[in-house]
């Protein structure tokens, strides 16, 4: 690694160190869900329209969760792993995880794009689209599967850069794809009347000068890791590892687009297009709250998987405690301004009033509990830094599929107002889960 970086992870003080990596890497995340959020705002102010089409974009978020979780499978569990390596001095083995982390990203991109194309419209049925919401998924869809090769690429290989504790060099990678979406969104749906159409393809070219920017970094000699031609292969012995460990952080995207795909369904059931629509912006709200947090994490993984493969274990503690703090901080942030400005949140994606007005209740409803959320977060991310898949994997099944899943279903039965009862899920999943977790992480960081 170079010197700098040596430095910053393994010397310097542990919240100067902490405040140069998170920062930037939080603002990486702040900016990668304007990929998302800007197409929503922009297709929900649509005239006429805005509506049925927020509607049936939000069906989508499923299918774009899926796409990313696949990215996390191979690159959050392979940037550790090079990090821990880097650790040790190994920096020749780190860059042959990183080729083969590229190589199966290439892999899964092709077989994403195949699978949509042939299958997307009974998907996105699948997924809880209506009749009159259907063209609208369809459409951005379509285009949007297009571009699953720089979505991998893009999220998949700028986690190496955040391992070399790059995270500026992230974040303005992130930042000129935004950009570039949001000026493109403006000029294809305003400008060319694209409508939905023009959001997906503002979001493809987006990601793919992303891409580009990735690419030049990692083949540059700025890069601590250099992506070689002759390391884009398979190597199980590499790979396979990396993406035991990567499972946890992709089942948290996947069973996230399991509970979406859950709530859509019981939505339509109890409560229809209005009840959808609202979730679509709960769940744009939550996109915000997955990404801050994890970006966090994201800030803090250079430091404990690097001191972690050094075996300066005292570092380690006092970088999680650190990150914890943060963490809850931010969680409870979130929560002061879901329970005391939600007309003002849901405004940015709907100026239709009755919407609004339905989604103030269904906010604070889901977000009840999200100021010890943080908890969560910290603890879970921190196992995959830390090289401890088993206990990340169970925590992510606990949480989403033994117990959120199944309250989506069972709450409407026992709650006066069933459509509230399927919003109360989240807070009494997130409750429990937390309880769990924390005792769990406890336990481990006493025994590190």
């Amino acid at each position: 690694m170079h010197y700098e970086d040596t430095d910053l992870l393994a010397a310097a003080p542990v919240s100067k160190a902490f405040l140069n990596l998170a920062v930037p890497a939080v603002a990486a995340q702040l900016i990668n869900i304007l990929y998302n959020l800007v197409d929503k705002m922009f297709i929900g102010h649509i005239p006429g329209i805005g509506k049925q089409a927020l509607a049936g974009v939000g069906v989508t978020t499923p299918v774009i969760l899926a796409i990313s979780a696949f990215a996390a499978l191979v690159s959050m569990g392979g940037a550790p792993k090079a990090s821990i390596l880097m650790g040790k001095g190994e920096r020749e083995q780190a860059e042959k995880v990183l080729g083969s982390c590229t190589w199966m990203l290439l892999l899964l991109s092709v077989l994403l794009t195949a699978i949509m194309l042939a299958f997307g419209r009974p998907i996105l049925l699948l997924f809880g689209a209506s009749s009159e919401t259907i063209t609208f998924a369809a459409d951005y869809m379509n285009i949007y599967c297009l571009g699953t090769v720089f979505t991998q690429l893009t999220l998949g290989l700028n986690a190496f850069i955040t391992a070399q504790g790059r995270t500026l060099i992230s974040m303005r990678n992130v930042a000129v794809g935004a950009v570039t979406n949001i000026v493109l969104d403006a000029a294809f749906i305003n400008g060319m009347n694209m409508g939905v159409r023009g959001a997906a393809l503002a979001s493809v070219i987006s990601q793919g000068v992303s891409a580009c920017f990735v690419f030049q970094y990692l083949c540059s000699e700025k890069s601590s890791l250099h992506l070689l031609k002759q390391n884009i292969r398979f190597d199980g012995k590499l790979l396979l590892p990396c993406i035991f460990l990567g499972t946890s952080p992709a089942l948290m995207q996947l069973t996230e687009n399991m509970v979406t795909i859950s709530f859509n369904t019981a939505l339509q059931t109890y409560g229809g297009d209005m009840a959808v629509a609202s979730m679509s912006i709960l769940n744009s709200i939550m996109q915000f709250v997955m990404l801050l947090l994890p970006g966090l994490v994201q800030g803090a993984q250079p430091m404990l998987s690097y001191n972690l493969g050094s075996g300066n274990i005292k570092r380690v503690k006092k970088t999680f405690r650190l990150l914890l703090f943060c963490c809850v901080s931010g969680s409870t942030i979130i929560w002061i301004l879901c329970m005391t400005v939600p007309a003002f949140l849901a405004s940015l994606f709907t100026n239709d009033q009755s919407l609004i007005q339905y989604t103030v209740r269904s906010m604070r409803i889901y977000f009840a509990v999200m100021l010890i959320y943080g908890v969560q977060v910290a603890c879970q991310y921190s196992f995959v830094a830390l090289d401890q898949a088993p206990k990340a994997i169970f925590l992510t099944v606990w949480r989403k599929i033994i117990l959120l899943i199944p309250l989506i279903f069972i709450l409407p039965h026992f709650w006066p107002d069933a459509v509230m009862g399927i919003f109360l899920a989240e807070p009494v999943a997130d409750t429990v889960a937390v309880c769990t977790t924390a005792p769990m992480f406890y336990v481990y960081i006493r025994k590190l």
